[in-house]
């Protein structure tokens, strides 16, 4: 292989190299076949100690999906069958191998499995970490696609098919559910940012968000149409030039910490705007608080420079 990606992302985690070796038991894998298949006997399978190396085996020419499960645990009981059926609906493009930790030691040493239900991945026979404990199905599903990614830029991506099976039985290639139709508004937000017409859809996201103020994609639609609106004009060093001749001018500061944010300098921007709001007298705050806000919703409440820097803010405030 290997990628850096999944160098980066397993050095130090996961050490495998104890269990290549191990004399096989009677297969309970798979079989090699040509380059862009390979042949198991189900899509999801038990694996153990003994049969383990025919899955690092297996990970050379489809993704191998690692489950490692016990019978007590109660998250596992709700997280393995939304694997099982994302896996199968996948057809073939994934494999699951469900470990159970309690009756392979060795597989949950290896795999360091100190909480579980713990998901890791195998590509080209390196492990790639997923996720600890029962997520949602729809972010194993994202999870599944950026792990397909990884593994065809790693030349991992053949199709497991089903031993025995006759071609109509083996599993259906995934159907991709329609796109559900823009709302009017929306439509002509992204008509007008294809046309660079950004005034005309912050005009239709505004109004949009008018008539739903819950409108959630509205609202970060706006923020992001917003900032490509202030950003498409500026010029990165005249712009930091003026923020550095004056410290406390609000638009010099926005206009950088705009700057910041499109290029991924978050930590930066936010960073500029907190100084600024702490030196700021209160009455004249406001504006950058909003502008902070804006920020916040545009990166994602979930991110930690999200949560860091409203916890600063917080703090400034009160």
């Amino acid at each position: 292989m290997t990628d850096p990606a999944i160098g980066a992302a397993v050095r130090g985690a996961v050490d495998l190299s104890s269990l290549r070796n191990r004399p096989a038991a009677p297969p309970a894998g798979a079989e090699s076949a040509p380059s862009e298949g390979v042949v198991v006997p189900t899509l999801v399978m038990d694996v153990t100690d003994e049969t383990f190396p025919q899955v690092l085996e297996l990970s050379r020419t489809v993704p191998v999906v690692i489950d490692l499960w016990a019978e007590w645990c109660g998250p596992c009981k709700q997280l393995s069958p939304v694997l099982e059926r994302v896996v199968t609906e996948l057809a073939g493009r994934l494999v699951l191998a469900k470990v159970d930790v309690d009756a392979n030691p060795q597989l949950s040493q290896a795999f360091r499995a100190q909480s579980i239900p713990m998901v890791v991945a195998l590509v080209a026979g390196q492990p790639v970490p997923l996720f600890n404990g029962a997520v949602p199905e729809q972010q194993v599903r994202e999870v599944f696609d950026q792990l397909l990614q990884l593994a065809a830029q790693n030349g991992v991506n053949g199709t497991a098919r089903v031993e025995g099976a006759t071609d109509d039985e083996q599993p259906a290639d995934p159907v991709e559910p329609a796109e559900p139709p823009l709302p009017p508004l929306h439509a002509e937000a992204y008509d007008a940012i294809e046309a660079g017409d950004y005034p005309r859809a912050i005009a239709a996201y505004e109004k949009a968000l008018a008539e739903n103020p819950r409108d959630e994609e509205a609202r970060a639609g706006l923020g992001q149409v917003r900032l490509l609106d202030r950003v498409q004009t500026a010029d990165l060093q005249a712009a930091r030039a003026a923020a550095a001749a004056d410290p406390l001018d609000v638009a010099a500061q926005f206009a950088v910490a705009d700057l910041d944010v499109s290029g991924g300098h978050v930590e930066d921007a936010f960073g500029r705007l907190l100084d600024l709001f702490a030196q700021l007298p209160a009455d004249e705050r406001a504006p950058v608080r909003e502008r902070l806000i804006e920020l916040f919703g545009l990166v994602g409440d979930a991110d930690p420079r999200v949560t860091a820097a409203r916890g600063r803010l917080a703090s400034l405030l009160f």
